[in-house]
C-alpha cells in the first residue's frame, strides 16, 4: 500500500484577484480509532493552525506519520507559501518564501525530493505548473514539465508516472508519463478529488449535470478496462478519504460519514464535529497510522 493514499484535493481554480481572497480556513487533527463492527471514533483532537487562525491554511499533506506540510497565505500577505508542521514538537518551519503562490505539496517517489503546484505570474497572466524541489532545501526547485501546464491537481504513482487533473471543459483525469510527456486521459467530466485505493486502484468522482456523482473506480494494471462504481457520493460533495483498511470518508458540513462496502449498504454517519467549531469541511487528508487532518471554517 502507497505511503500517502489521499490526495482528495480542495481544488484552488481562482484568478489572481481572486488569490487575493482565499477562504479563511484552519486545519484540525484527529486520531481515528476503528472498532470490529466497523464503527470509528475521532479523538485526541489538536487544532494546527493557531499560529495563522484568521488567514487560509490548506492542501494537508502527511510526508510521514509525524510531518505535514500544508499550504499557508496569512492575512496581509501577497502569497501562499508552504510551511512544513512537525507534529512531535508541535514546531513549524517555513519552506517556500517566493513571489509565487505555491500549494499542493507531495512528497515524490524517491522520497528525497517533493513537488508542488506554483502560480507562475506573467504580466496580467498566470499559468500553474507542477514543481519538484529538494526536501533539504539546499538547492532551488525546477518544473516537473517543461511544457506541461493548467495542472490543478496531482498525485504519483509512481517515479515516472503522475496523475493529473485539468480542469478545462470538460475537466480531465489523465496519466502523464515524465520521461516523455505522453499523456492518457483515462476521464472527462471529473471532481478534483481522487485516491489510490489500498488495492492500487484510482478512486475519482465522476461528475453530472445533476448531483447524482458517483465514486468510480479505474484498475490501473488493466487501463484499457472501463471504471465501475462503488457508490454515489453525498448529494452535491465530492471530497472524500480512505483509511488504510478500505473504508471511505466523506464530509458535509460539520459531519463526517463512512462507507465500508462489506459491513454498509450507504453512507453512514460518523461523526458530527460542530463541538470542535468545524461547520464546513472541505478537504481531508490520512496518514498511515490512521491520523486524519481536516481542512475545514
Amino acid at each position: 500500500m502507497p505511503k500517502k493514499i489521499l490526495f482528495c484535493l480542495l481544488a484552488l481554480s481562482f484568478s489572481l484577484s481572486a488569490l487575493a481572497q482565499l477562504p479563511r480556513t484552519n486545519i484540525y487533527l484527529f486520531n481515528v480509532k476503528q472498532g470490529d463492527d466497523g464503527k470509528l471514533a475521532f479523538h485526541t483532537p489538536r487544532f494546527l493552525t493557531e499560529f495563522n487562525r484568521n488567514g487560509y491554511n490548506g492542501d494537508p499533506s502527511f510526508f510521514s506519520n509525524t510531518e505535514l506540510y500544508i499550504s499557508v497565505k496569512r492575512p496581509g500577505d501577497t502569497q501562499a507559501d508552504l510551511f512544513r508542521l512537525d507534529l512531535e514538537k508541535n514546531a513549524k518551519q517555513r519552506v517556500t518564501e517566493t513571489p509565487e503562490d505555491e500549494f499542493f505539496p507531495e512528497r515524490m517517489p524517491e522520497y528525497y525530493t517533493f513537488s508542488a503546484i506554483r502560480l507562475e505570474r506573467q504580466g496580467r497572466d498566470s499559468t500553474y505548473r507542477l514543481w519538484q524541489f529538494p526536501i533539504n532545501q539546499l538547492v532551488d526547485g525546477k518544473p516537473v514539465f517543461k511544457y506541461l501546464t493548467g495542472i490543478k491537481a496531482y498525485f504519483w504513482l509512481n517515479s515516472q508516472e503522475i496523475v493529473v487533473y485539468k480542469e478545462e471543459e470538460p475537466s480531465t483525469l489523465s496519466i502523464v508519463n515524465t520521461t516523455n510527456d505522453q499523456i492518457t486521459t483515462i476521464a472527462t467530466n471529473v471532481g478534483h478529488c481522487f485516491t489510490r485505493l489500498p488495492n492500487g486502484n484510482l478512486a475519482f468522482v465522476q461528475k453530472s449535470r445533476y448531483e447524482d456523482w458517483k465514486i468510480m473506480e479505474k484498475n490501473l494494471y488493466r487501463r484499457k478496462e472501463p471504471a465501475r462504481t462503488l457508490i454515489e457520493t453525498l448529494p452535491g460533495a465530492e471530497h472524500f478519504a480512505v483509511l488504510p483498511d478500505g473504508t471511505m470518508l466523506m464530509g458535509k458540513g460539520s459531519k463526517l460519514y463512512k462507507y465500508n462496502k462489506i459491513l454498509d449498504d450507504t453512507w453512514k454517519e460518523a461523526a458530527d464535529l460542530r463541538f470542535y467549531e468545524i461547520r464546513n469541511i472541505y478537504d481531508l487528508e490520512v496518514s498511515p497510522d490512521f491520523k486524519l487532518a481536516i481542512v475545514a471554517d
